[in-house]
């Protein structure tokens, strides 16, 4: 009986607590003592994709990057700031994770359980179950340079670029927010001058986005001209339509270091000659060009400043409707109206195909005298059918011979046969250019000082200026343009000259100058006429994106009585 009640007492001890003690509980576990289960790099891998596509991870990391709402990313970017020793992972991540899910912000530091995917190309954690802030941190942004050699190493990665970058392309400026710049200046096309690789372009050229999956955002970006330069831009690097995308993270000042020029560059010579490509002048509403009288009114008001600024006292003219005089004639009254009446006078094209466009010539009359009529081409090779006309200093002196082409373009490709792309840079339609080239020859083989002048739809290197050049014809611009300043249009965000004048050997030692004037080529589309997207109060009747291609203008000095 004692010892039962020595046990019973013992027993009793065990569980009893003085009145005024407290029992010691185990702190509860929160989220964050849920521990990663792979270090980033682990899901990034040395490779393209991830290694552990499909599989649910935890990883931790530095928000090196927010763009959370859903006009955004919908996500953030993490970096792990302690770097593994392999230079193929990356250190950072993209997760899917928008503010209604888990808001974050720059520096926390951050626990994030989500399924490792590779969506489109772009390693990133989709769908993200949990995101769980653990405290604060830093991260800082790797410097990195251009030319690439490749991206991936560093794909979701904060990063900084020391060097001075160049605009290169701004298309979809005003449109998606983008921007391409690339290293040691502007980007050409690899048919349009010697030594230009195009893989290399590749390597030198870095897409800014703007964080923002809308398109036509209310705000106004910064407008640039391509040749405008950047330094030390930031941001994260992400990834999406088949492009690296460097997302910022600090406002970038672009520098104005391709100013505008309110003239072209002075030429010499007593006879002024130029070529504009006007982009679809057209009266006819709804059709190539405006698509309402106001979008026309503006387009117009582009055009003539342009033309008023070149003052050449002839233009080749391209892209114009085909409709008789009436929208050569409309553009020539405009013009006068600003510059006086009867300054310039339309030449009537007697043959200017079916083409929806013709190419057309404006001169003054107080300057030039036609010398006979305008005659044309009427090869059957010629969609757009030349234009042909001698004239001669109202001074007096020896004639010459204005022949404005248009030359098939690059655009709706066959798929096979001598006309498709042959994969040679020159695009389709090749075979087709240089048999007009070939005619080209024939026909300026018995005129009086023939220039062959507009847009050839070729660039510098390509086989058609090849065919024009072995016939005999100089291309001005090559003669007195720097290369640097050499192109006439920009495609894909790559320069070159499409705009041509090719002078023959009677008439090359009366060429004196030559010059491009950079007013449409390097100017964001953003500026143009249209209204459909682009914001009222950037409209300026001014000669600035008044079309895609650049005018060029060159001087003659011919000799009078």
């Amino acid at each position: 009986m004692r010892a039962l009640s020595l046990a019973l007492v013992a027993a009793f001890a065990v569980v009893t607590l003085p009145m005024n003690a407290t029992p010691a509980l185990a702190a509860p576990a929160t989220p964050c003592d849920t521990p990663p289960t792979q270090r980033i790099a682990q899901v990034q891998g040395s490779g393209d994709a991830t290694p552990l596509a499909g599989q649910t991870v935890r990883v931790e990391g530095i928000v090196t990057g927010d763009f959370q709402r859903t006009d955004q990313l919908s996500g953030f970017f993490l970096q792990d700031p302690s770097p593994d020793a392999d230079p193929k992972t990356s250190e950072g991540l993209f997760a899917f994770a928008r503010d209604t899910f888990k808001d974050v912000s720059v520096g926390d530091r951050v626990l994030v359980t989500g399924r490792a995917t590779e969506f489109n190309g772009w390693t990133e954690l989709s769908p993200v179950s949990a995101v769980d802030v653990c405290g604060t941190g830093t991260v800082a942004a790797r410097p990195y340079k251009l030319p690439s050699d490749g991206l991936e190493p560093v794909e979701n990665m904060l990063l900084t670029f020391p060097q001075p970058l160049t605009v290169t392309e701004h298309f979809n400026l005003g449109r998606f927010g983008e921007v391409a710049v690339s290293s040691g200046g502007r980007l050409f096309q690899q048919t349009d001058r010697p030594g230009v690789d195009p893989a290399l372009n590749a390597r030198r050229r870095l897409l800014l986005d703007d964080g923002s999956s809308r398109e036509n955002p209310p705000a106004i970006p910064p407008i640039v001209r391509t040749g405008d330069t950047a330094t030390g831009i930031t941001g994260v690097l992400g990834y999406g339509f088949n492009s690296y995308r460097l997302q910022p993270t600090k406002p970038i000042r672009f520098h104005n270091t391709n100013p505008r020029l309110p003239r072209p560059f002075p030429v010499v010579g007593n006879v002024r000659l130029a070529s504009f490509n006007t982009l679809n002048w057209f009266t006819t509403l709804g059709s190539r060009g405006a698509t309402t009288a106001e979008e026309q009114q503006r387009q117009l008001a582009k055009l003539v400043s342009a033309l008023k600024g070149i003052n050449a006292d002839a233009v080749a003219l391209m892209e114009v409707e085909n409709n008789g005089q009436t929208a050569l004639q409309a553009l020539v009254d405009a013009v006068n109206a600003q510059v006086g009446a009867g300054t310039y006078a339309a030449l009537a094209h007697p043959f200017p195909g079916t083409d929806a466009i013709q190419v057309g010539l404006i001169y003054k009359p107080a300057k030039l005298t036609p010398v006979g009529a305008p005659q044309a081409s009427q090869d059957p090779v010629f969609s757009r059918p030349p234009l042909i006309q001698t004239f001669r200093r109202v001074k007096g002196g020896q004639p010459f011979t204005m022949v404005v082409n248009h030359l098939k373009s690059k655009g709706t490709c066959p798929a096979d046969g001598p006309d498709a792309d042959q994969g040679d840079g020159q695009s389709c339609w090749n075979a087709t250019r240089v048999n007009q080239a070939k005619a080209l020859l024939t026909l300026v083989k018995d005129l009086p000082s023939p220039l062959v002048i507009g847009d050839l739809n070729a660039y510098g290197e390509e086989d058609p200026i090849d065919t024009l050049e072995a016939g005999g014809l100089t291309s001005a611009t090559k003669r007195f343009v720097p290369a640097p300043l050499r192109y006439s249009y920009l495609f894909d965000g790559l320069a070159g000259e499409l705009d041509h004048a090719m002078v023959s050997r009677s008439l090359l030692k009366r060429l004196t100058s030559a010059t491009i004037w950079h007013i449409n080529s390097d100017e964001p589309r953003i500026l143009d006429y249209n209204l459909e997207f682009n914001p009222p109060s950037l409209y300026k009747p001014d000669a600035f994106r008044s079309s895609d291609h650049d005018p060029l203008v060159l001087g003659l000095t011919l000799s009078g009585h």
